[in-house]
């Protein structure tokens, strides 16, 4: 079988690894040059189930809220006339309820702990480096009350087998040395033992040199102009390089797919959120984190990749806007210059800015896609990173017609 995999990130790529592994033909198209060009370029950078729970929660539309005239929110939605936006919102907002946000969180824990698993068989069958980190990750509370409520709420992953040690303020320098100079501003941490972090950009290019090695061809910098549909079927994809056709088609095109989909009748409730990131070389090893993480009250992420120490923060609601400037990343360089001053180059960074494909419950959207050969791996928002390889197995392994190891429906596009 001939299988056109539309997308050269995370998802893309670990798809045509899982299918050219199966023995298929694959053929990899995306508009950028090399692989990893757009939101898998340079993320958080973590693996975490520890960190799955879902965004729609009943804090969210306070937060939202107040974005409106505060800047410094973690969540930050600008009025604007797109009707996209405001569908897309008032699906999430239903989502907002307890009951539905237990049940989002348990659905996307499930498949980060499984895709972990997938993510080092990967590494160990291709022999892949990518500045791995399985040092695990650190949850850090500033308020008491945050901090027994963080607890609480980690019950949840708990009882999914997310493994889990509490360190209150006294333990936590002794377990991050880089910590000492600001341990009376933390009431404690959550260390969750099994979260990684690694580079997602340089995991992605190494497996994709590894998909070429078993024959999958990547047309690249050929942007997609038009999926073509001709009944139940997917008949070929046109692009500004020609046309490609095969038997069956994936779909990983992250925040693009819906803006594809539409003109062949698809409609899938995905919108862009816009993610910052900058990364700063490590000037003083002895200084820079051993272990990476959040920092809670900010939600500024943090983790050392290899010689780079990469930020992350915000979730900016601006639609397909990718621009940014040296003052969308002050916040983040604030936290980070008041908990690592030492550790980094603060005067060479390097920004980033990237949409995440969110769906408005949190879980991706994944097989079939309701036309016979076309497929689904997308939606993954602001941790397609840790679901990656878990979420391209599970697909393909329905394609396949094998049995998927987890519990596929949850993410069935029909779910809307």
């Amino acid at each position: 079988m001939h299988v056109v995999v539309l997308g050269a990130g995370l998802l893309g790529v670990t798809t045509a690894h899982y299918l050219a592994r199966e023995g298929h033909q694959v053929t990899v198209i995306d508009r950028q040059k090399e692989p990893a060009r757009e939101t898998s370029f340079a993320n958080a950078g973590l693996l975490t189930p520890g960190h799955a729970y879902a965004w729609a929660s009943p804090r969210a539309p306070m937060i939202l809220l107040k974005s409106l005239w505060r800047s410094d929110t973690a969540l930050r939605w600008r009025l604007k006339f797109d009707p996209g936006m405001w569908a897309w919102g008032l699906k999430f907002l239903a989502n907002c309820r307890a009951e539905k946000n237990r049940a989002n969180t348990v659905i996307k824990v499930r498949l980060c702990s499984y895709s972990l698993a997938e993510t080092a068989a990967v590494t160990a069958e291709t022999g892949i480096a990518w500045d791995r980190s399985q040092s695990g990750a650190l949850y850090l509370y500033r308020d008491p009350d945050h901090f027994r409520a963080g607890k609480a709420n980690f019950k949840l992953l708990a009882d999914e087998g997310v493994e889990a040690k509490t360190l209150e303020a006294e333990e936590l320098t002794g377990f991050e040395p880089s910590l000492a100079h600001v341990k009376g501003r933390f009431a404690g941490a959550i260390h969750t033992p099994y979260d990684e972090s690694g580079d997602a950009r340089k995991f992605t290019v190494a497996l994709a040199e590894s998909c070429k090695k078993r024959g999958v061809v990547f047309k690249l910098g050929a942007a997609i102009t038009k999926i073509e549909r001709k009944g139940d079927r997917i008949t070929g994809v046109e692009t500004d390089h020609g046309r490609i056709t095969g038997d069956a088609y994936v779909l990983a095109l992250g925040s693009y797919s819906p803006l594809l989909t539409k003109p062949i009748g698809l409609k899938m409730p995905i919108y862009p959120v816009k993610g910052y990131s900058v990364t700063l070389p490590i000037a003083d090893p002895e200084s820079a984190p051993a272990h990476f993480g959040v920092d809670e009250a900010n939600l500024v992420a943090f983790a050392r990749l290899g010689d780079r120490l990469r930020l992350t923060a915000t979730a900016d609601f601006a639609g397909y806007d990718t621009s940014f400037g040296p003052g969308d990343f002050v916040h983040m360089l604030k936290v980070a210059r008041e908990l690592f001053p030492r550790a980094a180059a603060f005067d060479r960074p390097d920004y980033w800015a990237c949409l995440r494909p969110m769906t408005p419950d949190g879980p991706p959207i994944m097989g079939p896609s309701g036309i016979a050969n076309l497929w689904l791996n997308t939606g993954h928002g602001h941790i397609g990173w840790t679901m990656a390889c878990g979420s391209s197995r599970l697909v393909v392994d329905r394609m396949l017609g094998k049995q998927p190891e987890i519990d596929d429906t949850p993410f069935l596009l029909s779910r809307y």
